[in-house]
């Protein structure tokens, strides 16, 4: 199974496979959305640090193509590590990211801290949601569970995604990446607006985690708002079989079809 991306140094191999929904000639803003978290956790820190923030610029649409990643540390500190990464096609910026890490530090929490728990259906309980290939190749590389609503379709819906693809070629798919991965549906979880009529397309995505999560299946328990104006909001809480670790938030641009 070749992997998404083949990096070569700062050069960057995309696989038709990134393909989005929207064009197929565009890449899916979960692929380049990982690509960077990975370029961020490649960067030494003076300590062992985990991300905690993933905050991606979407400047244009990123092509199918071949890519030039830059990265830089922004602020380098004992607790805190910021890292910018930058992705360019033909040497036009098309992302713009900065990745925040902290510290890897156990805490003795009170016994009432703690991960608060997911009442929804687990993976294995939830409705199948297959055929997302045919919406787009690299959907087709996820696998989704709905336990409340369907993906792409109007109302706030809960649906687990697995990633079942590798990203890098010869790297493992970190946990990081794979929140990453799973937040950038959040505005196919809790499509307020009619997918056949309607083109929501998210010009940016941020990503906190209050943990890394834990296993393969991530669950986006998602919301959004849509204003009058052309621009919307969706909305996730992350989670995984432990409980709910992180938020994602997309700002949408909002267009009839």
């Amino acid at each position: 199974m070749s992997a998404i991306y083949r990096v070569d140094g700062n050069s960057v191999v995309t696989s038709p496979d990134a393909a989005g929904p929207w064009d197929r000639r565009m890449q899916h803003g979960s692929a380049p959305s990982a690509l960077v978290t990975w370029a961020a956790e490649r960067i030494a820190a003076p300590v062992p640090m985990n991300v905690a923030r993933v905050t991606i610029d979407l400047m244009r649409p990123v092509p199918v193509a071949p890519l030039t990643i830059e990265t830089e540390i922004l602020r380098e500190g004992r607790k805190i590590q910021l890292c910018e990464i930058k992705l360019f096609a033909d040497d036009v910026q098309v992302v713009g990211a900065t990745v925040l890490k902290i510290r890897q530090q156990s805490q003795p929490l009170p016994d009432d801290v703690g991960d608060l728990p997911v009442t929804l259906p687990s993976p294995e309980d939830s409705l199948v949601e297959d055929g997302h290939g045919a919406i787009s190749p690299f959907a087709g590389m996820v696998s989704m569970r709905a336990a409340r609503g369907r993906f792409g379709q109007a109302g706030a819906g809960a649906i687990w995604f697995r990633l079942d693809h590798p990203l890098v070629e010869g790297e493992a798919v970190s946990q990081a990446m794979r929140a990453v991965v799973a937040a950038d549906f959040s505005n196919g979880t809790a499509s307020t607006l009619d997918f056949r009529a309607w083109t929501y397309i998210n010009a940016d995505l941020t990503v906190s985690l209050a943990r890394q999560p834990v296993g393969d299946w991530i669950l986006l328990d998602g919301d959004s708002w849509i204003g009058p104006d052309g621009a919307g909001l969706a909305m996730s809480r992350l989670a995984d079989r432990r409980g709910y670790f992180g938020r994602a938030v997309q700002s949408l641009v909002i267009e009839k079809r």
